[in-house]
């Protein structure tokens, strides 16, 4: 997280609502709602298993076995199946 000097981005009159509440100190001001990101979409992780699951999806569509692909990606069999069988 970014360090903002509310000096300079906020206006006169609300920074000095806001030197009511606290003075000197730090503040974490969350974004909206509808603003969040979602897990993983900053730091690539989403894009990552994604990718690697759609490695496995055409390996086995390939002919590879669930006991290989278990292996080659260092996943449980049973994680692999729900790769494989599940939604997508």
């Amino acid at each position: 997280m970014k360090y903002v000097n509310a000096d300079i981005v906020l206006p006169e009159n609300l920074l000095k609502e806001v030197q009511k509440y606290i003075h000197g100190g730090m503040l974490y001001v969350p974004k909206p709602e509808g603003i969040k990101a979602k897990w993983g979409e900053n730091s690539g992780g989403r894009a990552y298993l994604t990718h690697r699951n759609n490695e496995i999806r055409n390996q086995y569509r390939a002919g590879l076995g669930i006991e290989h692909l278990a292996e080659q990606f260092c996943l449980s069999c049973d994680s692999i199946k729900k790769i494989v069988y599940g939604k997508k």
